[in-house]
């Protein structure tokens, strides 16, 4: 397990992230995985990194500050601060966001006080995010295990911290040979599936499914999709692992009813069974059984959060989905199935985009917004029939890509 590790950090630091581009590191984290960090700045350290930041939550800490604090003091409150990733985004540092659940934590919080801690950390980063979705940053998301996490997926056993570390190891094809020749031969083969969509020039996609699903998504004109093999990315890797292959729909064309496929978490917070249904763009109705109140502050959380800004495509048989498991994160779940996001487009998906600033890519159908939040849509017998240059063809069957 110690080697797999140190296999995994290598991979992180070497592959994921550039340091060619940066020498500078910023690692964000909760305490519960204070050990993994130690030995990644070990690591960085031998590397010659000296100028390391460090953002260390403590989720009981942040739980009770929660709790006891108002809305309004919420928003003035430099617990809820982001401010320090800003700094070293200027300094075009390197940033490793270390990804733990715990699940249920956050069961009993107030859902608006949940969304209002969102905001604030999004509006206190606004540097960081910006160089973010530009690509301008090194940057990567990576889980690593809590003994809560892994006994909510496997049970309380003793051995259910190394279980899930062992399906996150597999996952991120850190088990088998060199991890770093593994995730490059894996993305030459995505750059086909990426080249294949945009050859076909897709103009609309109608989604159905038993769960109800009857969603028609129309593309901007000149539209590109994208993997983590896409050249904007540079040396990076930014999400591990990635199976999705993306693009940004036209944020004012989305018609019809989504149901999702899998438990959405978000700041802590779970919302489930839950469908959206779209008219001219916008979303105009929705439900969920679970958490109804956290969506509801997703949807409104600015003008343009209640309008799409990503649709993605991932296998049914992909090495997330056939672990048969519900993890919690988006991370892993937006990697087992398709989703969309609401929110933030992507201007990497339309020519020159990432030079455009939001009005221009606005005007192009992308849609700009401070939230972007990812929920899962794919099932088994998923299909997604698209009109193309080709004339209308299936480019999704049975929940896999039939082109």
């Amino acid at each position: 397990m110690m080697e797999l590790e140190d296999k995994y950090i290598d991979l992180l630091l070497n592959r994921c992230l550039n340091f060619e581009m940066s020498k500078s590191l910023f690692i964000s984290y909760d305490i519960v995985n204070k050990d993994f960090v130690a030995k990644v700045i070990d690591k960085v350290k031998s590397m010659g990194i000296t100028d390391i930041g460090i953002d260390v939550t403590d989720i009981n800490l942040t739980i009770e500050k929660i709790k006891n604090t108002s809305i309004e003091d919420i928003e003035k409150d430099p617990f809820f601060n982001k401010s320090m990733w800003d700094y070293y985004a200027e300094k075009n540092a390197n940033f490793l966001m270390i990804d733990t659940e715990f699940p249920h934590f956050m069961d009993g919080v107030d859902p608006e006080k949940i969304s209002v801690v969102k905001k604030v950390n999004r509006n206190t980063r606004e540097l960081f995010r910006k160089k973010e979705t530009t690509f301008q940053i090194p940057w990567c998301i990576a889980a690593v295990p809590n003994e809560f996490w892994a006994k909510d997926i496997f049970g309380d056993s003793p051995d259910s911290y190394d279980k899930l570390y062992d399906v996150i190891f597999k996952m991120c094809m850190v088990k088998d040979g060199n991890p770093i020749e593994n995730w490059d031969n894996y993305l030459e083969k995505v750059k086909n599936f990426s080249k294949r969509l945009d050859e076909l020039e897709i103009t609309k996609m109608h989604y159905k499914n038993s769960l109800g699903t009857d969603l028609i998504v129309e593309m901007p004109k000149d539209v590109k999709w994208a993997s983590a093999a896409n050249d904007s990315n540079g040396k990076m890797l930014v999400n591990m692992p990635s199976y999705e292959i993306f693009s940004s729909p036209h944020y004012l064309k989305t018609e019809g009813i989504v149901y999702s496929s899998r438990p959405l978490v978000y700041a802590g917070g779970l919302i489930d069974e839950f469908y959206i249904e779209f008219r001219e763009g916008k979303v105009v109705n929705y439900d969920a059984k679970v958490g109804k109140d956290i969506l509801k502050g997703i949807i409104e959380s600015d003008d343009n959060s209640c309008y799409l800004g990503e649709v993605a495509l991932v296998n049914n048989d992909s090495p997330i989905s056939n672990t048969g498991l519900v993890f919690g994160t988006t991370l892993f779940d937006e990697n087992a199935s398709c989703h969309l996001a609401l929110g933030d487009g992507f201007g990497e998906c339309i020519e020159n985009g990432l030079s455009m600033e939001k009005e221009e890519l606005l005007s192009h159908g992308i849609n700009q917004s401070k939230q972007h939040v990812d929920f899962m849509i794919g099932t088994p017998d998923l299909e997604i029939e698209a009109e193309t240059k080709e004339g209308t063809i299936f480019i999704f069957k049975d929940g896999n890509f039939c082109i």
